[in-house]
């Protein structure tokens, strides 16, 4: 379905269009590395086609998911696949980040923003409302998959939020693909 919507409307680089299985939703689903909590709300910032949104989703239907994307095609275009799927756990927003008018437990992000950015988005935006209470449960955060050198973000994240706590996983190991070899799991908490 990704792929009929990309042959139409530019919802993921049309380079990658051959590997959206490997690139692009396994990409998405190293966030079942842990649940999320039964009944809690996750925004993904930037959902683009629906990454991770729609995965996610699809792995964790107690959940309620929300897609924000400025672009109203791309919004229109999850929406669409959503219902298709017939994923009832799955809203969709179409405006900017800044704007976002209601409140989550978790954001996800796949390079979207720059994490200070994506930090200030979820907390602006984060109720405090329950905990995350498994070990096996994701703590309430953002949750982000980026790529490359992560060092300067970081360090401006600590700059400006010195109590946050972030953690960098690899996902190549988690994976098991060298495809992943400079791309990351970050999870950051207060």
């Amino acid at each position: 379905m990704l792929a009929r919507f990309n042959s139409r409307i530019n919802l993921i680089s049309r380079d990658a269009a051959p590997y959206i299985e490997e690139r692009h939703l396994l990409h998405s689903l190293a966030l079942t590395f842990n649940n999320f909590k039964r009944g809690s709300s996750v925004v993904d910032w930037g959902t683009g086609g629906g990454l991770p949104l729609i995965p996610l989703a699809i792995c964790f239907p107690e959940v309620q998911f929300c897609g924000v994307d400025a672009v109203g095609k791309k919004t229109q275009a999850v929406q669409t696949m959503a219902r298709r799927l017939d994923l009832d756990n799955v809203a969709v927003w179409n405006g900017r980040a800044e704007a976002f008018p209601h409140t989550l437990h978790y954001s996800v992000s796949r390079a979207t923003a720059p994490l200070l950015d994506l930090w200030k988005w979820h907390t602006r935006a984060r109720t405090l409302d329950g905990a995350a209470e498994g070990k096996e449960e994701w703590p309430f955060g953002l949750l982000c998959l980026k790529g490359g050198d992560l060092a300067e973000e970081k360090r401006a994240m600590q700059m400006q939020f010195p109590g946050v706590q972030i953690k960098q996983q690899p996902l190549e190991p988690l994976l098991g693909r060298s495809y992943f070899a400079d791309k990351y799991l970050l999870t950051v908490t207060d």
